[in-house]
């Protein structure tokens, strides 16, 4: 029984483990994007089909600000019906874009491509979004999932990489160790980061077109992937931790990899 100088509060229970999905997850058709980078981006993509944008008065205003024209479905709203629409617990900055999935990109539009990461079942979308983003910032001009066990494209994706989805190439492959054959036949010098290798990445960098492989935090690269790798490599730490998260060692790649190939990246529409 409450005391009765204090008032009776509602026990609150505890959030779930795993949240149920919110109306913008639930149409696979349609995919909300928000948060100001990500949409902005998805809006200056013309490869993108833009069904509906939902915006606060100054969520519309930080758009035209950053010189962008207000699609003609537009839906002026509060953060509370955003909050609704994309759940609670999601920092949307009072926007909301719904899109069309991107098309998907062949291997073969690889053809120019001089660098390009591949994910070995990496399935946390906050990673995954974190390499792109790397990626895009050193130059980097695909990035390769497998079709099974990685994000598919949604907000969550967008958000992390925080609009590198609409810049970077996403190609999916059903098979990675055929697709990277087929890299190898491009030209590509396929690299697999394990904390286990004998060489330094340093070392490593070889060839005028690089494919960095990374593979899940804890499992590592599958075999067959190690097995298709033209080289294995490491990189080196000193410190009682040996092994880095996925999307640090991708950065770390990414920067080497820049480094090793110099000059400009080639330029490839998202």
């Amino acid at each position: 029984m409450p005391r009765p100088d204090r008032p009776f509060r509602r026990h609150k229970p505890d959030r779930p483990a795993y949240r149920p999905l919110s109306p913008a997850e639930r149409r696979p058709d349609a995919v909300w994007i928000y948060g100001m980078h990500a949409v902005i981006a998805a809006l200056s993509n013309p490869r993108r089909e833009v069904k509906r944008l939902m915006a606060t008065a100054n969520g519309v205003a930080r758009l035209k600000e950053a010189g962008l024209a207000i699609p003609a479905a537009f839906e002026e709203t509060g953060p509370r019906q955003l909050d609704h629409l994309l759940g609670f617990d999601t920092v949307h900055q009072g926007v909301a874009l719904e899109v069309a999935p991107l098309p998907p990109r062949p291997l073969e539009s690889l053809a120019d491509a001089r660098l390009v990461v591949c994910l070995d079942q990496v399935t946390d979308p906050h990673n995954v979004g974190a390499v792109m983003r790397s990626a895009v910032a050193f130059g980097a001009d695909a990035l390769i999932t497998t079709g099974r066990h990685a994000p598919v494209e949604t907000g969550v994706l967008a958000k992390a990489a925080s609009g590198a989805l609409d810049v970077l190439p996403l190609i999916e492959v059903q098979n990675l160790a055929r697709a990277l054959e087929t890299l190898r036949t491009l030209g590509f010098t396929r690299i697999g980061l394990d904390s286990e290798a004998d060489e330094p990445i340093d070392d490593a960098m070889t060839g005028t077109r690089i494919a960095l492989v990374l593979g899940a935090e804890g499992k590592g690269l599958r075999k067959l992937t190690r097995e298709t790798c033209d080289r294995l490599a490491r990189l080196p730490t000193t410190g009682a931790i040996g092994s880095l998260n996925v999307s640090n060692a991708a950065v770390l790649a990414l920067y080497l990899a820049r480094k090793h190939l110099g000059g400009a990246p080639s330029t490839q529409d998202a």
